[in-house]
């Protein structure tokens, strides 16, 4: 690692040893350390394959049962992103904020990624802005459930609660991010004057306007990732690795200065 990481490292655990409430907003560059695939940029599954139809929600809408046989059919397949997925496990990133969360001073977790890896491994304030793989949602009232809490006796299945259609949580092109979830991310960046950023660029909304929104009102910026993002320059601190090493270095870091304070 860099020389100069163990200042950026005292730099970045004081920020979050001193933060009144901080939150983290993770991307694929941590599953990527888990086994999964990105799905864009190098080596990704989009850019291999193509990207998938930018109207799926819309087709999905049009015809539910049509949606869900393609759907069970990629889930019962072994091709290389379903093998990634049902085999992937937590990472020590993973288990970093997890332990960060434990011990109080990591709030809320923003994740980009559909994996349910933060769960696995321990989190329990998380919300995904892409939806959990894991688990289904009505389009009608929003419920969310464990896939097999479902009856898939029935093609497409029904909301238990209002009758609507659900669907997978994963939320597809052309598909509003969830309202309960883009909301809940708006609030936890109100709350927060300092964020921890790894595995991603945060480049794409709506992730990119929760650090803004940190920034905004005069809060701080960790970042943790193997290369320069656009957000490096307005960051505290940036450390420059992969998050499974970095984070759990930091950790220690924070637990060190609090045994000292």
């Amino acid at each position: 690692m860099p020389a100069l990481l163990d200042a950026d490292l005292d730099r970045a655990a004081g920020a979050l040893a001193s933060a009144r409430y901080v939150i983290a907003l993770v991307g694929a560059g941590i599953s990527v350390e888990s086994g999964i695939p990105p799905f864009r940029g190098a080596g990704g599954l989009w850019t291999k394959r193509g990207e998938p139809p930018m109207d799926g929600y819309q087709r999905f809408i049009a015809d539910p049962a049509a949606g869900w046989r393609e759907m069970l059919a990629r889930r019962g397949s072994d091709d290389e992103f379903s093998r990634a997925l049902s085999e992937a496990a937590p990472n020590e990133a993973h288990f970093a904020l997890a332990r960060l969360e434990a011990i109080g001073v990591l709030r809320h977790t923003i994740s980009q990624n559909i994996d349910n890896l933060h769960f696995v491994a321990g989190s329990e304030a998380v919300t995904e802005i892409h939806g959990n793989r894991t688990k289904v949602r009505c389009i009608d009232c929003g419920g969310r459930w464990r896939f097999d809490e479902i009856d898939l006796g029935e093609i497409p299945p029904v909301c238990q609660h209002c009758g609507g259609v659900l669907k997978s949580d994963t939320v597809m092109f052309g598909e509003p991010i969830p309202q309960a979830a883009l909301a809940e991310c708006q609030v936890q960046a109100e709350l927060a004057d300092c964020m921890l950023i790894a595995g991603t660029s945060a480049t794409v909304t709506p992730a990119a306007w929760f650090p803004q929104m940190v920034l905004e009102r005069g809060g701080t910026l960790i970042e943790v990732n193997p290369e320069p993002t656009p957000l490096s320059g307005l960051a505290a601190a940036s450390l420059r690795g992969p998050a499974g090493e970095v984070l759990p270095q930091l950790v220690e870091r924070v637990l060190a200065m609090r045994q000292e304070a």
